[in-house]
Formats: structure tokens, C-alpha cells, sequence
């Protein structure tokens, strides 16, 4: 059963409490549960943590494939993102012997509004050691922002040029925390940040397709 919540409860995070999204909004209890659990395992894991949101959206004019409009393109989009992060990391380690590893972990969610295709949001999260930026749009250098945009390319199997302008980083949407005890305001406002994923509102729950989802382990 789904059940909803008015988000004035806090959540325990890497041993402080933490508040979920701003009053008023109406969100999901399983949802906030299952994003709490992903930004506690990352940080279990490092000690710090490079989190950011990025939204994906569908051409409107291009013909797509079949599973496009399925929960299977974000499938595809996660596990050419994975690589491309393991294929970055394994030339680190090439170039410096003690380069540090980063697993991918992600949580997202699938909303649609009357009459559009629909587009996902995402929260995802890296090894702190190993990245802290999403990098610009504009760089001649690989980083971060080519790898989405690459990934969901692939995900839809379109050129890096079609995707153009589908693949959006929120205004300030880079969040680098940390386990260590200071560290309280930056992850309190990640995650009131990253619970927008978890909003009742503009899931659709009657298209056989999940509006939420995150990693495991």
C-alpha cells in the first residue's frame, strides 16, 4: 500500500536528523524511506559523497523506439552511465595507482503530465574523492555532463546531438557532504532537496509503469 505523508517527519542520516522536503507538500512514505536508505548507504561507503540532480526528457519530434516510453529507457540510461563511470575510473587507476573507485548509486523518479511524454528526474550519487563536479556543458573535457548526455543517447539510440538541450541540471543542483559531524546544514538541505522525487503529485499510477525507483546496495 502507498501510503502519503504530510513531511514533517525527520530522517536519520549518517547520525543526525534530517527533515524531508518544505511544508505543504504532499509526498510518498515508501519513497522518502528508500531515498534516505541510498544517501545512507553512500555515505557509509565514503566519506564523502558528490550528490546532484539531472532531469531527462523525451524528444518530441524524433521517432523513437518502442521502449521509450517505458521505464526500460531509464534502465538503459543508468547502466551506460555505470560504465561510462567504471571505464573513467578504470583510466584513473591506469594513470595513478591509488585513484580512487566510485560505485553509482541513484535514485529517480517518473512523472507525466497530461498530454507530454514522460521525463525523469533523478538524484545521483558519487564518491566525493573521485568527483565534485558536474562539469559544463561547454568543456572541450570529459566530465560528468557528457557522460549523462552520452548515456541517454544511448538509452534512446540517438546521436549526442539529437539529445541536445533533454538532458537539464537544475540550477544549483551539486551537493558535496560529508559523514563528519560539521557537515549537518549541507545534507540536510540535500535531502530536503532530493525528496522532491518523492512528491505525490504528477505520478501516474494506472500505465503498468513504475513512477519511482533506486538502486540497490
Amino acid at each position: 500500500m502507498i501510503e502519503f505523508h504530510d513531511v514533517h517527519k525527520t530522517y536519520r542520516v549518517a547520525g543526525r536528523d534530517i527533515p524531508a522536503l518544505q511544508p505543504t507538500r504532499l509526498s510518498i512514505e515508501q519513497y522518502l524511506s528508500r531515498l534516505h536508505s541510498a544517501i545512507e548507504r553512500s555515505l557509509r561507503q565514503y566519506a564523502r559523497v558528490f550528490a546532484f540532480r539531472v532531469d531527462l526528457r523525451l524528444p518530441l519530434s524524433i521517432e523513437l523506439p518502442d521502449y521509450a516510453c517505458t521505464n526500460e529507457v531509464i534502465s538503459r540510461f543508468l547502466e551506460s552511465f555505470k560504465a561510462k563511470i567504471e571505464h573513467d575510473r578504470q583510466r584513473a587507476r591506469a594513470r595513478h595507482r591509488y585513484a580512487h573507485d566510485s560505485k553509482v548509486r541513484y535514485v529517480w523518479a517518473r512523472e507525466e503530465s497530461r498530454g507530454e511524454r514522460p521525463h525523469y528526474h533523478l538524484l545521483i550519487l558519487l564518491n566525493g574523492d573521485a568527483y565534485f563536479t558536474v562539469g559544463r556543458k561547454t568543456s572541450s573535457e570529459q566530465n560528468i555532463f557528457h557522460r549523462l548526455q552520452q548515456a541517454w543517447a544511448s538509452a534512446l539510440g540517438l546521436s549526442v546531438e539529437e539529445v541536445s538541450g533533454l538532458v537539464e541540471i537544475p540550477r544549483a543542483a551539486g551537493y558535496l557532504v560529508s559523514r563528519a559531524a560539521g557537515d549537518h546544514g549541507e545534507l540536510a538541505n540535500l535531502f530536503r532537496r532530493a525528496s522532491y522525487l518523492c512528491k505525490a503529485a504528477t505520478k501516474n499510477y494506472g500505465d503498468g509503469q513504475h513512477g519511482f525507483g533506486c538502486s540497490r546496495g
